[in-house]
């Protein structure tokens, strides 16, 4: 349970199966100096994990991802948190699905299990902490008071710090597909899809959606998503980044699916990082009803129009 003022915040759905949180993603990209530029400008804490980058944040000592060098830019695996009386359901679970048990990745310590899910993508489902949010996120945007000046001068704005990983959204072979396999394997549930794009939480409470999937030809990494708290937040996070060179991206708007705001920044190897700021959540006590939306309402209630390569896959 989890206590927001004086309403008690279940942590878990009683009887369900299900992932309690997506533990983090490990992605190969070809250089690590610009891994270190990108997102360390981001605003996130990197520290020396082997021969890995580990993603961290200042609010939390959480992993939040992991950055290993490859030939070119791919998903490397998912690791997704499910509570300690879990473990062994799960492993009754795949195998009741006839799903085949794979090693862990050379170089993971894992206490988990292993498989690949329906495009080859390697799964790990491990004991964890809860890192996925059991109430919504805190949004700072209030009115400022008479006789005070609102912003800094831009010389003195912060460094934006993100406060944990929100999400990420890949690319998919078959979308229909992808939804059900996460359904029925890791206990996931959709919040909202259209044609091309769909939005899957957590059923022990979580943010609106903690994996998204996009319809391609070919399995890829489209982005991963960062909670901020503010509006401001975004905006200041998107022009640190365009002044230190990294000026492609898509914002500011907000999200028709999720409700967030966003700022989309492009990376170096044609993925994005998202800043984001109060997105919907959904509890653990309470069923979403899903909802199949029209195409027009995939990427933005409000915003600039995105980028003609945003919704590229150039890993297919």
């Amino acid at each position: 349970m989890t206590q927001i003022g004086g309403f008690i915040a279940p942590s878990r759905k009683p009887g369900v199966l299900g992932i309690h949180s997506l533990d983090h993603f490990s992605l190969a990209v070809p250089d690590m100096h610009d891994a270190i530029n990108f997102y360390g400008n981001f605003g996130l804490d990197i520290r020396q994990d082997g021969q890995a980058l580990a993603l961290h944040t200042d609010a939390a000592p959480h992993r939040w991802g992991r950055i290993i060098e490859g030939p070119s830019k791919k998903l490397h695996m998912l690791s997704f948190g499910c509570y300690e009386e879990d473990l062994p359901r799960f492993a009754d679970h795949l195998q009741s699905l006839g799903i085949t048990r794979t090693d862990p990745l050379p170089g993971v310590d894992s206490n988990g299990v292993w498989f690949r899910d329906c495009d080859g993508t390697p799964i790990e489902i491990k004991v964890a902490v809860k890192s996925s949010p059991s109430a919504k996120s805190v949004f700072g945007d209030t009115q400022n008071p008479p006789n005070l000046r609102a912003a800094t001068v831009r010389a003195m704005a912060p460094l934006v710090r993100p406060r944990r990983l929100s999400h990420v959204l890949l690319f998919v072979r078959d979308l229909d597909r992808s939804i059900k396999f996460y359904a029925d394997v890791l206990g996931m549930r959709l919040s909202d899809r259209t044609n091309f794009v769909a939005f899957m939480h957590g059923v022990h409470g979580s943010d609106h959606h903690m994996l998204a999937f996009a319809q391609s030809n070919a399995p890829g990494f489209h982005h991963a998503s960062w909670d901020v708290g503010s509006v401001n937040e975004v905006g200041v996070g998107a022009a640190t980044m365009a002044a230190k060179g990294f000026q492609r991206g898509w914002g500011l708007g907000r999200h028709v699916l999720g409700s967030n705001f966003f700022h989309y920044v492009r990376d170096p190897w044609g993925s994005y990082c998202e800043y984001s700021a109060d997105i919907d959540f959904i509890a653990a006590d309470f069923d979403w009803e899903s909802q199949v939306h029209r195409p027009e309402d995939s990427l933005s209630l409000w915003g600039p129009e995105p980028p003609p390569d945003f919704v590229t896959n150039f890993e297919a």
